[in-house]
């Protein structure tokens, strides 16, 4: 019963959304959207205040992860992505915290963190980190991570294989040197389906990440929001950024990165699947070099 008034408050905030969008197409993106998940939360805490509602909390949070799931399934993405094309990407965060209050997610590998920086110094608005630990990343990986939770003080949640809790047990049950003889199922390992356990166990509904158009050619044509294959809202602040443009900040709001960069790490993966760049390289070349490889599979 709590789920049924839940989602009938939340259809209403819908119809009212989609008033206010015929009456001022102008203005069709933000006035909708803040609208209706303000709306959709505002039922759903109203609800949740109840000595009844404290009874159902898999009921609530399922309603409220329903509606906003639907929320996100009605946005004009071809709309969004051309109004905030021209936006930075604090104003792309913005939008994003105001409209998304809850399930609401970063992932980050602890390579740059402009995007974390953004969201715990300059916004003041601290959401779940997720960070996949495959078990074969570099030591100044691990030592970023620790040194970012300390420094941000971050709301971290670290994911990594079932089962296993080093290399040498993962090589004990998968194999020796999984990553040569099966890449894709390495991924799928160490990657994928930690990144999924991760959204899922955090009520994702939307996750925000550090891709960017210039660091590859597979990436020439990525957009700020795009939706996952489970219909989460994905979104990519500094897209149209460039490395310059990353590194500018960088320095200029003394953001912690990647002690690898300084000694000609570009991109930085697992430890046996990256090398440096050389100057006019790619950004992402020194990852599986010598392959056809481009991504690893997390992103597609």
């Amino acid at each position: 019963m709590l789920y049924l008034n839940v989602m009938a408050q939340c259809v209403e905030a819908k119809n009212e959304a989609r008033r206010v969008k015929g009456q001022n197409e102008a203005n069709h993106i933000e006035a909708p959207a803040i609208s209706t998940s303000s709306d959709v939360l505002s039922a759903f805490d109203s609800v949740a205040s109840s000595n009844q509602a404290q009874k159902h909390s898999n009921e609530q949070s399922q309603a409220l992860s329903v509606a906003l799931h639907q929320w996100i399934a009605k946005l004009d993405l071809d709309a969004l992505n051309q109004q905030f094309v021209q936006k930075s990407p604090q104003e792309i965060l913005t939008w994003c915290v105001r409209n998304i209050p809850k399930g609401l997610v970063q992932t980050t590998s602890f390579s740059l963190l402009a995007a974390t920086h953004m969201l715990y110094k300059e916004l003041s608005h601290p959401v779940p980190v997720v960070f996949l630990d495959t078990l074969h990343l570099f030591p100044e990986t691990i030592e970023t991570a620790q040194k970012a939770k300390y420094v941000y003080e971050l709301d971290l949640h670290t994911y990594s294989v079932r089962d296993v809790d080093d290399a040498q047990s993962f090589a004990e049950r998968y194999g020796q040197q999984l990553w040569s003889t099966n890449v894709e199922r390495f991924y799928e390992l160490t990657k994928i389906e930690p990144l999924q356990r991760a959204l899922d166990d955090l009520g994702a509904v939307s996750w925000i990440t550090g891709r960017r158009r210039d660091q590859s050619e597979v990436r020439q044509d990525l957009r700020i929001f795009e939706r996952d294959d489970n219909g989460r809202l994905k979104i990519n602040p500094l897209a149209y950024w460039t490395s310059k443009d990353v590194w500018r900040y960088v320095s200029q709001h003394s953001v912690l990165y990647n002690p690898l960069h300084d000694q000609g790490y570009t991109s930085i993966g697992d430890q046996p699947l990256t090398t440096p760049t050389a100057v006019g390289e790619d950004e992402r070349a020194g990852r599986w070099r010598g392959t056809e490889k481009t991504e690893c599979g997390i992103h597609w």
